[in-house]
């Protein structure tokens, strides 16, 4: 089991296209100033000793050091002891929204990152219960199977957002089937779908869905995320906002948050109904519910002692500096080639 400390420091790796980018443009001028100078050819033959080859392995090389001194300072560790023992607790599968009405913002800082941090709250706060991820918008996906390892959960929910689906929708009822194919991969009792949406469900019979997986002793809870006057859905190009969705007579769309869905998905699968708030994500609410439930007993194997892995990075950026710096930008020439070089300024005299 590998791990970072600190995984926040990686993204210091997106400095390294950076330095290409800087290195060509680098490049491109001193090539243009040495074309103003006269004749490629002639102009290398007055120049032997400098290498044009040999700045780019030295740049190669500088950017591999840069790349293993950022993963040094994220600090990899390496599980070296396991736990084997017998755990009680629930399975626990996020239904997670993130259709483009996610996006509103009358939850801070917007709809989907405010049940994100929540997720990660409910995560810090797990210590038996397994937990599971489902995305969904116009279609559904497993994000994260059901597991114990807390660490990887919070590593797949970073990475969430509402481009990680193709088909944009809202189709809560093929969510709660995903989520009932995840549970047939694991036994036992004691089996909750938590459902974080805006209820604005257009695709399926999300009811009907929830009805089944109760019929199954699956709990469905909902919390509602948005407000019943709901917010304007931004539209983004490049990452940077352009304005909201409009209809067909160009008028500003409101998403608000469907209740009264929420409620019947909730009540169908026998489950609680919590809007969520910035003050409040409900999620405690719901977990205390799911604590309710007839615990089950389950063999995990759990890394108790990890053990830093960065000196390895750091030895591997210390080896490929030295490199670096002991590779010359110049070649070596013989005082015979000198002495021909020399001759192309000799006066013949006649």
């Amino acid at each position: 089991m590998i791990r970072f400390a600190d995984i926040q420091i990686l993204w210091g790796l997106l400095g390294i296209p950076v330095l290409i980018l800087l290195f060509f443009f680098i490049t491109r001028w001193k090539h243009k100033a040495l074309a103003r100078l006269g004749n490629a050819h002639t102009v290398k033959r007055l120049m032997p000793e400098v290498s044009f080859s040999r700045p780019i392995w030295k740049f190669v090389l500088f950017v591999l050091a840069y790349a293993f001194l950022i993963v040094a300072i994220a600090d990899p560790q390496i599980g070296t002891k396991t736990e084997e023992g017998k755990r009680s607790g629930s399975d626990v599968l996020v239904l997670l929204d993130v259709s483009n009405s996610m996006l509103a913002a009358d939850l801070s800082p917007n709809r989907l990152e405010n049940a994100k941090r929540a997720i990660s709250q409910m995560i810090d706060s797990m210590h038996n219960d397994r937990i599971g991820i489902v995305i969904f918008a116009g279609q559904a996906y497993v994000q994260l199977p059901i597991t114990t390892d807390y660490a990887a959960a919070k590593l797949f929910l970073n990475n969430i957002s509402t481009d990680i689906v193709p088909t944009q929708g809202t189709a809560i009822g093929a969510a709660i089937e995903m989520g009932l194919e995840t549970f047939e991969q694991v036994t036992g009792k004691s089996k909750a779908m938590i459902i974080m949406t805006d209820g604005e469900n257009h695709e399926d019979d999300a009811v009907a869905a929830a009805k089944t997986a109760s019929a199954k002793g699956i709990e469905i809870h909902v919390i509602g995320e948005g407000s019943p006057e709901g917010a304007p859905v931004p539209v983004y190009k490049n990452g940077q906002p352009v304005g909201f969705h409009t209809d067909e007579q160009g008028k500003t769309v409101l998403s608000k948050l469907n209740e009264e869905m929420c409620k019947e998905i909730a009540t169908a699968g026998n489950g609680a109904y919590v809007r969520s708030s910035n003050a409040n994500s409900g999620l405690g609410l719901i977990m205390n519910e799911v604590a309710k439930m007839e615990k089950k007993t389950y063999e995990s194997k759990v890394f108790k002692n990890y053990e830093d892995r960065f000196q390895i990075f750091l030895g591997i950026t210390l080896a490929l500096l030295l490199l670096e710096f002991f590779i010359s930008n110049r070649k070596y020439i013989s005082q015979e080639r000198k002495s021909k070089l020399w001759e192309l300024f000799e006066v013949r005299k006649s």
